[in-house]
């Protein structure tokens, strides 16, 4: 049997919290309760003109990947509802052949 993941481009994640949002209504979270939190790094100078600044999903235990989602064949609601299409819903082999592809992505496994 397979296991699943979500790969996130966080090169390319705007911070946008469309995913957070998406994920407290699909599965009703109290409002300071996330299945999916996007946390923010920076902006600091770092190297002449170059900065670091990130937006990072981050997932909590109470992620299930959209279980009753993912049996109908439907992505997670984060991925589908995500406006940047920086999060991406597949096995772990898949996800990890396109990891290899680029830098600044994390491979999130999850049960």
């Amino acid at each position: 049997m397979a296991e699943y993941g979500i790969l996130v481009d966080y090169e390319w994640c705007s911070g946008c919290h469309s995913c957070e949002v998406a994920c407290q209504m699909e599965h009703g979270f109290e409002p300071d309760h996330f299945g999916i939190k996007i946390a923010e790094l920076g902006p600091w100078q770092i190297a002449g003109k170059k900065w670091q600044h990130a937006n990072i999903p981050l997932f909590s235990e109470q992620c299930d990947l959209c279980a009753a989602r993912t049996t109908q064949g439907k992505l997670p609601t984060c991925v589908h509802h995500c406006q940047a299409a920086c999060l991406s819903y597949g096995t772990l082999d898949a996800l990890a052949a396109q990891l290899k592809e680029k830098p600044q992505q994390a491979l999130v496994a999850l049960r």
